[in-house]
């Protein structure tokens, strides 16, 4: 079967390509919804069974969400049952976002910390990212995972930078090791 986010990417262009940027944000929030229920083991059985047509899929989904769905959400919803790709709705919601942020001139930031982070730290840490990332204007997820010890690691993108000091051990231990 072909990579989930080959099948993804031409969807999550269309869907891109046919809302206006003011649109977007309501876009990506319908999106995220459906891409939760197509996750749910219940909605993929229903999207696999030969009894179930695609229209009353659709159906289903709309009916479902808590607002009333933007016409090209619903179109693409239609779409995508049609084509039994219900399955992939969680990776075309990600590609979309990163395709939003692209437009907006901004960027999604994963940091993961081993204590919480608040206040002037994270706000110098977010200043500093954003001198390394040539001004964009970041929107950060933050985790708090105690095996990382002390530090933090980042994630832009592909790019990732990890200063956590369960990562230095694992360097010093390779560098002993050899």
């Amino acid at each position: 079967m072909a990579d989930l986010a080959t099948i993804a990417r031409p969807y999550a262009e269309a869907l891109f390509q046919s809302a206006k940027p003011a649109e977007l944000a309501g876009c990506l929030e319908q999106l995220n919804e459906l891409a939760q229920l197509a996750a749910m083991p219940e909605i993929a059985a229903l999207s696999n069974n030969p009894k179930v047509s695609a229209d009353d899929l659709s159906k289903l989904l709309t009916g479902m969400v808590k607002t009333k769905l933007d016409p090209k959400v619903a179109s693409f919803l239609n779409l995508v049952n049609q084509n039994h790709r219900l399955a992939a709705v969680p990776e075309i919601a990600h590609q979309f976002e990163a395709m939003k942020n692209k437009s907006e001139g901004a960027a999604e930031v994963m940091i993961t910390s081993a204590f919480p982070l608040e206040g002037s730290a994270l706000t110098d840490l977010l200043s500093s990212l954003k001198k390394r990332f040539g001004g964009k204007e970041l929107r950060p997820t933050i985790q708090v995972d105690p095996a990382l010890i002390g530090g933090v690691r980042i994630q832009v993108g592909d790019e990732v930078m990890d200063s956590s000091v369960k990562a230095q051990l694992a360097q010093m231990q390779a560098s002993l090791g050899a």
